[in-house]
């Protein structure tokens, strides 16, 4: 209670929740937006005003260490969310994922360590397991780059790792599973579901379906992310946060054509498929470390998380774009 904190990547999906989260319980919110010249704060322009005056907002580039060193000054601790992240575009575009993934957290970092920041929350991905070798994946599963995103976060992750081991800095890795809910962009796989039913579609164009993943409710990843913060036990840890149930992709666009527009069919488009080597056929996490070292439980079942996310996007259809690919 009464504590500042720093959220980068505030202006996102998981961000704009946890900024949520800080606030309800207590925290002062420094939200750390991507600059640009349409003054746009991301989903954080859709908070309503009484909340928003909550928030110091500062505009930066999380690959400028002069600006995140600024944004760090005076803060408590710092929630590292800001990253480049969709997986097709890591393909094209691997220069812009290592500027942003790896150097914006060495910039993290850097400028926590000069500071004496009490605490320091690195976002990493399931993404860095891989194609599960055994489950349920535990933090100790080794890791495999199969795109240039998930290698650029095993990069962040290990110089995270880097600062605890050489310069004791309290720093603690923070592994979510797949993420869904409400203002999820619409290159996700939920999203595109949801939203190419709820634009009238009968046909529903995706990737490959046999993929398992394990889907957390993004209110419940917030919930961790502050779970965490809060436990010292957490200090020098990588954590995963997971539901520990696993869900193949077509069973899922099954489940939401069901709810929303039962005459729907699946389609499996080319483009959207990604390199063989690539795609991670399954994830399904152990969220055993988390249960033990805090008072973390997840609240939403899939049923409710999915529903809620429906509810929401019918109400926000025009942030979204239906009609093409996402990347």
């Amino acid at each position: 209670m009464g504590k500042k904190v720093l959220v980068t990547g505030a202006d996102g999906f998981i961000g704009s929740h946890l900024t949520e989260t800080l606030l309800e319980a207590g925290y002062e919110v420094r939200a750390f937006v991507c600059y640009n010249s349409f003054n746009s704060w991301g989903w954080l322009d859709s908070f309503p005003k009484e909340k928003l005056n909550q928030i110091e907002i500062f505009s930066g580039d999380i690959r400028d260490p002069n600006g995140v060193r600024e944004a760090l000054k005076g803060v408590d601790a710092a929630y590292h969310l800001a990253a480049l992240i969709a997986i097709p575009f890591s393909y094209h575009s691997p220069d812009s994922y290592v500027d942003t993934n790896i150097k914006g957290t060495l910039n993290i970092l850097q400028g926590a360590r000069d500071l004496g920041t009490e605490r320091v929350l690195i976002t990493s991905t399931s993404e860095v397991y891989g194609t599960a070798r055994y489950v349920p994946i535990d933090e100790a599963h080794p890791f495999q780059g199969q795109s240039p995103y998930s290698a650029t976060k095993i990069g962040a992750d290990r110089l995270a790792e880097s600062f605890y081991r050489s310069f004791g800095l309290p720093v603690s890795i923070v592994r979510p599973f797949n993420t869904y809910g409400p203002r999820q962009s619409a290159r996700a796989v939920i999203p595109t579901i949801i939203s190419q039913l709820l634009a009238g579609k009968d046909e529903i164009r995706l990737g490959a379906l046999t993929p398992t993943r394990d889907f957390n409710y993004v209110k419940d990843t917030a919930a961790g992310f502050l779970a965490i913060a809060e436990s010292e036990q957490t200090i020098g840890e990588e954590i995963n946060i997971a539901t520990q149930r696993e869900i193949s992709i077509g069973e899922l666009a099954q489940e939401i054509i069901r709810q929303i527009r039962p005459q729907a069919k699946i389609v499996c488009e080319e483009q959207r498929l990604r390199p063989e080597k690539s795609e991670v056929n399954r994830l399904l996490g152990s969220n055993e470390k988390l249960r033990r070292l805090t008072d973390w439980e997840p609240r939403y079942t899939f049923a409710e998380g999915i529903a809620e996310t429906i509810a929401w996007m019918r109400g926000h259809m025009d942030a979204y774009k239906a009609d093409i690919y996402n990347v």
